[in-house]
C-alpha cells in the first residue's frame, strides 16, 4: 500500500481562496463507457473542471503545465501561449490543445481522453521545437483540486509507491491521484498563492525550491516535475476514487493509485498494439448510436460535423451512475467569480433535459431518451411535480420554484416515445397522469416561466401545458381524458385574453401582439381582472407596463400545434420580435430573451452575479433555432437560422448560452458574436440545433404534435373540437366573475362536497365532487345567460379532513 508522506508539512494554511474556472469551454469530453465515471473540460489552453463519480460533482478546478528554461523565461500555460483547441477525432470527444509560446520557439500539444475502463483522465503531452532548445526545458504539472466540489478543506500528500512517487488529494472520502508514465522528479504540496508551484516558479521566477510532503486543510495545489529524460512525449494520468472507511480500515487513495498505474501500463495510442487507450476510446464513441439519423444532403453547411458533434455533446451530459440524468451544461456560469458549493449548470433541469432527450431521439438515438424518461419517473415527487432543478440523486436545489413547463415536458417526452414505439415494456402512465394532475393542481399560472424569473401567464409555459394535457389524455380512462382535454381547452381559450395586448405601442401600427408574461399577483394578492393592457410588471432593473415587454415564447404555440403559423396575432407578434429583440450579427440573426433583460455580461466584460447592477442580457443562439422552426412551420426557408447556429458554434463546435453583441472588447475574450462568460456548451442550444436540422430534413417541425394541432386548428368546414365554455376556479385563481352562460368548474386536489347557492343562500344545494384519475376533484356549476347580474356563492366540506373550509366564496355572473 502507498505511503502518504507527512513529515514535512506545508505552512501557510488555508491559502488563498480559489474560484472555479471560466465557463466558456473550448471542449468537453468523457469516454462513452459506464465504467469510466469521469468527465473533463477545457478552457483557455488548460484542462478545467473534471467531474467524478457523477456528472454533477466537480473534483478539479484546473490542471496545467508550467514551462521554464530555469533562467530566462517562466511560462504560465494560460497567459504566455496562443492556444488552439480542436477535435482531432470528431465526433468522438477527444480534444487536442495546441499551445504556441509567444516569445520562445516551441509548442506544447495536449491530447486529452479518458480511460474507458476506469475513472481516469489521460493527457498525452508532445513538445515540438528544435531538440537542442527542448532539452533545456523543465516541465511541471500543476493541479488545483476542488475535491467533492470544494476548494476549501482539501488535503494533499506526496505518496510513495512501488511505481514511484505520486501525488494525491482528498476531502471526505473522495480521492484523486496523479502520476506520469515517465515518472516525477521533484514534487510538492502547497497552499494556493502562498507556497504552491505557481508561486514558487512563476511568481518568484526560479526553479522550485519548495518540496513539502503534505498540505492540510485549505486550498491546495499539487506540483510535479516531469522526469522526461530527454523525451518529447509523455502521458499524465489523473484518477479518482471514493473509499469509505470501515470500523477497522481508514479511507485510502489506493483505488485511484491503482487506476493510475494500470492506465500508464498501456500505450496511449499505438496502432501496432493489441490495445491502446485512444483506440478503445474511439470505438466507444463510434458505436454510441446504433442507427444515427443522417441529415438530408445540403441541409448543413459542414458535412454534418456540428450535427454529429452536438449529438455526442448531449450524450456526454448524461450521468453514468444515475442513467438517464442529463445535466444542462458541464460548466459553471461566470465560474471565475464563483467559489465552493456552486451548482452551476451541472444539474438536471427537467425542461433542458427533455430538450436533450428529444434531440437525441431526433438524432436517431433510441435508448438514451428512454433512459431519460425513466430517470424522470424516478425523480418525480409524490405529488406528481418535478423540482425546478436538482442533483442527480434527486435532491432539489433550494429554494425550489414551481415551473409548470417542467411538469409538462416529461409528458411530451413520453408521448414522443410512445409514438415512436420506443417505450418497450416500460409504462409511464402513472408518471404522466400524476404530472398532469400536478399541472392542474398548481395552475393555471406558473410560479416561474422558462426564464426562471417571473410568475404569471407565460405563452411558452401555456403552450407546453396545453400540449402536455392533450398528450396525457391518451393514457387516461375516458372520463379523465375528457377532463384533461377540457382543462387544456380552458387554457387554450384564455391564451389571447391573458397573453395578447390590444394596446401595444412597441411597433407603430401593431397594437395586437403577445407579451412576455402577464403577472397575476401583487404583494401576495391576486390581480383581477387579468388584463394584459393594464397589468404592470416588475423585473430585475425594470418596472413598467406588462405590454411593453415581449419575448418570442409564443412561437412554442406554433411548435406544438396549438396555433397555426399564419395566425394573424402570431404573424404580428413575430414582427414585434424582429423590431424589438432581434439583432443581426456577423454570424446571422440573433435574438434576446426579452427587452430589458439584465441577465448577462456587463458592457465592460464584468462577470454577472445575482444583484449585479451592470448586467445586460445578450442574445441566445438557441432562440435563432426556435425562430428557424417557426420559419419552417410558416412555409419559409429556415436555412438562415441554421447557418447562424453553425456560425455561433465557431471553430470550437460548441454552442453557448449567450453571445457577445458589442464590438470586440480589448484585452478580453469577448468578440462580436462569440461566447460570453455564461455557459458553453449549453445542451439546450445543441438540442435546438439538432432538432432544426432534423425538422428541415423532414420538411416538418420535429416537435409538432398532430394530436394537439387536430384539436386546436380546425379545418375549413369542420366545427372546432375544443370547448370554450368553461371557466375554472381554484384557490390558486379564485376568479371573481364569469360570463353568464358559461360553466363554472371548481377544482381541488382533494375530495370535497360543494355547498352552494344561486340566490344568496335563500336556498342551497350540496354536490359531491367528481373524482378523476389524476388526483383532481371537480364540480361543474352551470349558468345561464339570463342569470347575468346574479352570483354563485359556495363553500367546501373537505372530505379527507371532515371539516368545513370556514369561508364563503362568491363568483359574479357578468353579461
Amino acid at each position: 500500500m502507498a505511503e502518504l508522506l507527512d513529515s514535512n508539512q506545508t505552512p501557510g494554511a488555508p491559502g488563498n481562496p480559489l474560484s472555479w474556472s471560466r465557463a466558456d469551454k473550448d471542449a468537453v469530453g468523457t469516454a462513452y463507457s459506464l465504467s469510466s465515471q469521469v468527465w473533463y473540460t477545457s478552457a483557455g489552453g488548460v484542462v478545467t473542471e473534471i467531474y467524478f463519480p457523477d456528472v454533477d460533482t466537480p473534483q478539479v478546478r484546473d490542471f496545467q503545465f508550467i514551462i521554464t528554461d530555469g533562467a530566462t523565461f517562466y511560462h504560465d500555460a494560460q497567459n504566455d501561449f496562443d492556444h488552439q483547441c480542436e477535435w482531432p477525432d470528431a465526433p468522438a470527444l477527444s480534444f487536442r490543445i495546441t499551445s504556441r509560446a509567444r516569445d520562445q520557439p516551441y509548442v506544447i500539444v495536449q491530447d486529452v481522453i479518458a480511460e474507458k475502463g476506469s475513472p481516469c483522465v489521460l493527457v498525452r503531452v508532445t513538445l515540438q521545437g528544435d531538440q537542442a532548445f527542448l532539452d533545456k526545458l523543465h516541465i511541471y504539472a500543476l493541479l488545483a483540486p476542488h475535491v467533492g466540489g470544494y476548494g476549501a478543506g482539501n488535503v494533499a500528500h506526496r505518496a510513495s509507491t512501488a511505481n514511484g512517487d505520486r501525488l494525491v488529494a482528498t476531502r471526505g472520502n473522495y480521492w484523486l491521484a496523479m502520476g506520469a508514465d515517465c515518472g516525477f522528479g521533484m514534487t510538492s504540496c502547497g497552499f494556493v498563492g502562498v507556497n504552491d508551484g505557481w508561486t514558487d516558479i512563476i511568481a518568484n521566477r526560479r526553479l522550485p525550491v519548495w518540496n513539502y510532503d503534505a498540505a492540510k486543510g485549505g486550498y491546495v495545489a499539487l506540483t510535479a516535475e516531469i522526469d522526461r529524460a530527454g523525451e518529447n512525449q509523455f502521458v499524465v494520468a489523473l484518477a479518482f476514487c471514493v473509499d469509505e472507511p470501515t470500523d477497522i480500515t481508514a479511507s485510502t487513495p489506493n483505488k485511484a493509485l491503482i487506476a493510475v498505474s494500470e492506465a500508464l501500463a498501456y500505450p496511449f495510442d499505438d496502432p501496432s498494439s493489441t490495445y491502446s487507450h485512444r483506440g478503445v476510446f474511439l470505438e466507444g464513441w463510434h458505436g454510441a448510436v446504433e442507427a444515427p439519423f443522417k441529415p438530408t444532403a445540403g441541409v448543413t453547411s459542414d458535412g454534418d460535423a456540428l450535427f454529429e458533434l452536438s449529438r455526442n455533446v448531449l450524450l456526454a451530459h448524461e450521468d453514468k451512475t444515475a442513467n438517464g440524468a442529463f445535466v444542462a451544461s458541464l460548466s459553471i456560469p461566470w465560474g471565475e467569480i464563483v467559489r465552493d458549493l456552486a451548482a452551476g449548470y451541472h444539474m438536471v433541469w427537467p425542461r433542458d433535459m427533455c430538450q436533450s432527450a428529444l434531440a437525441l431521439l431526433a438524432a436517431g438515438a433510441q435508448d438514451p431518451p428512454l433512459r431519460g424518461l425513466m430517470f424522470l419517473v424516478a425523480s418525480q415527487s409524490k405529488h406528481g411535480s418535478f423540482p425546478q432543478k436538482f442533483f442527480i440523486d434527486g435532491n432539489p436545489w433550494l429554494p425550489d420554484a414551481k415551473q409548470l413547463d417542467e411538469y409538462s415536458f416529461p409528458i411530451i417526452l413520453a408521448y414522443h416515445l410512445r409514438e415512436a414505439n420506443l417505450l418497450g415494456q416500460f409504462d409511464p402512465a402513472a408518471m404522466v397522469l400524476a404530472a398532469a394532475g400536478a399541472l392542474i393542481a398548481n395552475g393555471p399560472m406558473t410560479t416561474q416561466e422558462r426564464w426562471e424569473e417571473q410568475e404569471g401567464y407565460s405563452p411558452s409555459t401555456l403552450a407546453t401545458n396545453i400540449a402536455a394535457l392533450v398528450c396525457a389524455a391518451q393514457w387516461a380512462d375516458a372520463a379523465t381524458a375528457q377532463f384533461l382535454l377540457e382543462y387544456a381547452d380552458f387554457l387554450e381559450a384564455h391564451l389571447e385574453p391573458w397573453c395578447v395586448t390590444t394596446q401595444g405601442t412597441l411597433v407603430p401600427g401593431i397594437t395586437q401582439h403577445y407579451i412576455r408574461i402577464l403577472p397575476t399577483h401583487n404583494s401576495g394578492g391576486f390581480i383581477f381582472p387579468e388584463d394584459p393592457n393594464t397589468a404592470t410588471i416588475q423585473m430585475r432593473g425594470y418596472g413598467g407596463q406588462a405590454n411593453t415587454v415581449v419575448d418570442a415564447g409564443f412561437l412554442e404555440l406554433v411548435r406544438y400545434g396549438v396555433r397555426a403559423a399564419n395566425d394573424p396575432i402570431i404573424v404580428d407578434s413575430v414582427k414585434v420580435v424582429d423590431a424589438v429583440i432581434s439583432k443581426t450579427l456577423p454570424q446571422g440573426p440573433a435574438f434576446y430573451r426579452y427587452n430589458h433583460d439584465q441577465y448577462g455580461q456587463g458592457n465592460d466584460g464584468q462577470a454577472w452575479y445575482d444583484g449585479a447592477p451592470f448586467g445586460k442580457g445578450r442574445p441566445w443562439p438557441l432562440l435563432s433555432g426556435e425562430r428557424g422552426h417557426y420559419e419552417l412551420a410558416a412555409g419559409g426557408d429556415a436555412t438562415t437560422y441554421l447557418r447562424a447556429l453553425e456560425q455561433f458554434a465557431g471553430p470550437r463546435g460548441l454552442l453557448p448560452e449567450q453571445v457577445w453583441d458589442m464590438p470586440d472588447l480589448a484585452n478580453t475574450s469577448f468578440v462580436l458574436g462569440g461566447p460570453t462568460g455564461s455557459a458553453m456548451p449549453l445542451a439546450w442550444a445543441h438540442a435546438e440545433y439538432i432538432k432544426l436540422v432534423r425538422s428541415v430534413s423532414d420538411g416538418r417541425v420535429f416537435d409538432r404534435l398532430d394530436v394537439v394541432a387536430e384539436r386546436y386548428q380546425a379545418q375549413p368546414g369542420q366545427p372546432p373540437r375544443a370547448r370554450r365554455d368553461i371557466e375554472v376556479w381554484n384557490f390558486a385563481r379564485p376568479v371573481p366573475t364569469v360570463a353568464a352562460g358559461k360553466t363554472l368548474r371548481i377544482n381541488l386536489p382533494s375530495p370535497f362536497s360543494l355547498h352552494w347557492s344561486s340566490d344568496d343562500w335563500a336556498t342551497s344545494k350540496d354536490q359531491g365532487a367528481t373524482q378523476t384519475a389524476v388526483g383532481i376533484y371537480y364540480v361543474d356549476l352551470a349558468t345561464q345567460a339570463a342569470e347575468a347580474g346574479t352570483s354563485r356563492v359556495f363553500t367546501f366540506f373537505l372530505v379527507d379532513k371532515q371539516r368545513w373550509q370556514g369561508a364563503n366564496y362568491s363568483v359574479a355572473l357578468r353579461p
